[in-house]
């Protein structure tokens, strides 16, 4: 099936006992047990179940095989959001002495995880000059324990190579795991790219509706760990706390999602609702209509701005003069975000009266909602990094985000057009050509 199709039917069919055609909410603790010994099997990972929802739970699971069947992996884990999910599926590679090489163009949180969370655990978040291959392999080392990148960075709006990084980090010998959140499995499957694990901020594009928080971890089950046992010994050494099982011998293809969910799930307990879930299979059932709406009035306010002399710069990658455009064919299709930065003429103290005077466009820190939002990262998500960090990251004091919803595109650009005439103490274009 392809995406639009397994979005709306993936991992689900009706209830056997009710026959209900909608996923049933188990909104349940726990599980009863047909004996002592089924108990047993199902602690020690030797049988299929549910135990306990902190583990796994039945409306849970669905959401898991659906993003997991969006993105081509084997398998999938869904916690309570998509900072937990990049925690999870870090720590699940790297222990103490180990590092993670990232582009610079990241969200300010997954920053500050990378180059202040980890570091305390003793896991070092080492920061390429820019998105490029060659940027990445230069900080690769022996203790290297995975690449991570964004597809479309947040907010910079930068389109990393997937493929190009991908043969970096194997030649390395270590996985690439890649945020997918902006993109999406509607414009870009990054495991058909190389990828190795792909991870989700269900909150945005997937969820869509800006109502729930929720974070994935899907496994392409592509990476052999036990080719690399001195490197990656947690898949390949006893787990003690398992009775000596050894994850890579146990579950194969599916090693990585399962130790994720076994150890870091079951211990740390960052557990997704099953109303949660439910909701965010409700919001992916349209993904593929919204992504389609997204793009065009992405396109079309990206044009707008542009052409208008209050502008001073737009970073849209759609158009042919970014130096991302090629890359926008190569991987979406041509279809270019609708995430994207832009700074108007004036400097910060401009941008600032821009986006106090915007009425239809929210101002928030979310992306990816059905609603149009507008974002000053210098001030909110980049606030905690240095001028410099903020710089490599794609965000200049003046900078605006904007996450362009499915409104009717006329009304999201009047909008940006009285904004614009606020800040700059001019008239409304559209105003002024009627």
């Amino acid at each position: 099936m392809r995406n639009e199709t397994l979005a709306i039917h993936a991992g689900y069919e009706p209830d056997p006992t009710t026959h209900a055609v909608a996923v049933p909410i188990y909104q349940t603790a726990s599980y009863a047990f047909d004996s002592a010994d089924h108990g047993a099997a199902l602690f020690n990972l030797e049988t299929e179940g549910y135990r306990y929802s902190r583990i796994a739970n039945p409306t849970t699971s669905v959401l898991e095989k659906r993003v997991a069947e969006l993105e081509g992996g084997v398998g999938a884990l869904a916690v309570a959001s998509g900072q937990a999910a990049l925690h999870f599926a870090f720590v699940n590679l790297a222990d103490h002495g180990g590092n993670i090489v990232s582009v610079p163009q990241l969200y300010g949180t997954t920053h500050t995880l990378l180059s202040h969370i980890l570091p305390r655990q003793g896991i070092t978040g080492r920061f390429a000059t820019g998105d490029q291959p060659d940027d990445v392999a230069r900080l690769i080392d022996e203790n290297t324990r995975a690449v991570f990148c964004e597809t479309i960075g947040n907010p910079a709006g930068n389109v990393c190579d997937i493929e190009a990084i991908a043969e970096v980090a194997h030649r390395a010998g270590v996985p690439l795991i890649v945020d997918n959140t902006v993109a999406t499995p509607i414009l870009l499957r990054p495991i058909d790219y190389g990828a190795d694990v792909v991870v989700h901020s269900l909150t945005k594009f997937l969820g869509g509706h800006g109502t729930t928080l929720g974070g994935a971890i899907v496994d392409s089950g592509r990476f052999d760990w036990a080719k690399q046992p001195e490197r990656f010994p947690a898949f390949n050494q006893p787990d003690h706390s398992y009775h000596g099982m050894i994850y890579a011998e146990r579950f194969g293809a599916t090693a990585y999602v399962e130790r994720a969910r076994s150890i870091y799930q079951r211990t740390m307990g960052s557990v997704l609702s099953p109303f949660n879930a439910f909701l965010l299979l409700q919001g992916i059932e349209t993904v593929a209509l919204r992504m389609e709406r997204h793009v065009e009035n992405a396109r079309k306010v990206a044009e707008f701005l542009r052409d208008d002399p209050r502008v001073a710069w737009v970073n849209f990658t759609g158009f042919p003069d970014s130096p991302y455009y090629p890359l926008v064919q190569k991987y979406l299709d041509g279809r270019a975000s609708s995430l994207f930065t832009f700074g108007i003429k004036g400097g910060m103290e401009a941008g600032k009266a821009f986006y106090d005077s915007l009425k239809l466009i929210t101002r928030l820190v979310n992306i990816g909602d059905a609603k149009s939002l507008a974002c000053h990262p210098a001030s909110t998500t980049h606030r905690q990094m240095s001028a410099e960090q903020q710089r490599q990251a794609g965000v200049l004091p003046e900078t605006i985000r904007l996450s362009i919803g499915i409104e009717h595109i006329a009304d999201i650009i009047e909008d940006l057009d009285q904004a614009l005439a606020q800040a700059s103490g001019s008239q409304p274009r559209l105003a002024a050509a009627e």
